[in-house]
C-alpha cells in the first residue's frame, strides 16, 4: 500500500499464520500505510529479536534516525491504533475499548489450558472453565453491541481498534483453533450471536479492510455455517 509523504513505512516480523500477527496486519491495512512482512527463521532468529519473541514491528525512519522497533502484540496494536486514530483521544473512551482486548485474552488463556490438558479429568474441568468464561464474554460483547444500536460496531459508527481486535479473536477461534481442538469450535460457533455475526460482517466489508479480508478468508461464512 502506498504511504503519504513523511508517513513511515513498517515491517511486521511474525510467523506465516493468523495468531498474534493478524490484528497488527489489519491495523496497518486500515491505516493505509506502506508495510511489508517478514517470516524469520525460528528459532534461529530468536536471539535477534527484542526479548526473543514475535511479533515485532519495525517503523522505518523517514529522517535518517534509527528505526523504531517494538514488540509484544498488544503493545504494537495499541501503538498503531493510537497513531492512526483507531483509538479515541479521550482516555476513558479508549480504556473501554482496550479492556475488551484484555478480557478477550482471558478466553484465549482458558482455551490454551484446555488444549494442553492431558488427562480426561483435567480436560473436562478445563473445558467447563472455558465454556463459562466464553459464554460470559459472548454475553458482554452482545450487550455492548446492542447498547450501540446493533449497528455492527462496538463503539460509535466507524471502524475502531475494538472492532478489529474482537474480529481477530473470532477469526483465530473459528478458522485457526479448529486445527488444534475441533470440539471447542463446534461448541463455540452456535453460541455466537447475530449481533456478533453482524460485527464480523461489518469488519469484513469495511472499505479500508475489504482487500485484505478477501485475501485472508471469509469469516462471516465460516461462523454462520
Amino acid at each position: 500500500m502506498a504511504s503519504t509523504t513523511n508517513t513511515p513505512s513498517y515491517t511486521l516480523r511474525y510467523f506465516d499464520g493468523i495468531g498474534l500477527g493478524e490484528s497488527i496486519r489489519l491495523l496497518l491495512t486500515a491505516a493505509n500505510v506502506e508495510w511489508t512482512e517478514e517470516h524469520p527463521e525460528w528459532p534461529q532468529e530468536k536471539p535477534n529479536q527484542p526479548f526473543g519473541r514475535l511479533p515485532v514491528l519495525v517503523e522505518k525512519s523517514t529522517d535518517g534516525s534509527p528505526d523504531f522497533v517494538i514488540c509484544e502484540s498488544s503493545n504494537i496494536e495499541r501503538y498503531l491504533a493510537r497513531t492512526y486514530g483507531l483509538l479515541p483521544a479521550d482516555l476513558r473512551k479508549a480504556a473501554l475499548q482496550e479492556q475488551l482486548r484484555d478480557q478477550m485474552m482471558d478466553v484465549v488463556i482458558a482455551f490454551s489450558g484446555y488444549a494442553r490438558s492431558i488427562s480426561e479429568e483435567d480436560k473436562k474441568a478445563r473445558k467447563e472453565a472455558f465454556e463459562e468464561i466464553f459464554e460470559k464474554f459472548i454475553a458482554l460483547l452482545t450487550k455492548i453491541l446492542q447498547d450501540n444500536g446493533s449497528t455492527g460496531r462496538l463503539f460509535g459508527d466507524s471502524l475502531s481498534y475494538a472492532d478489529i481486535a474482537i474480529y481477530i479473536f473470532f477469526k483465530n477461534l473459528i478458522l485457526d483453533f479448529v486445527r488444534l481442538v475441533a470440539d471447542i469450535v463446534d461448541y463455540a460457533k452456535p453460541k455466537v450471536t447475530s449481533e456478533i455475526i453482524k460485527l464480523i460482517s461489518t469488519v469484513e466489508t469495511d472499505p479500508k479492510l475489504t482487500k485484505f479480508v478477501l485475501k485472508s478468508g471469509d469469516l462471516t461464512a465460516a461462523v454462520s455455517a
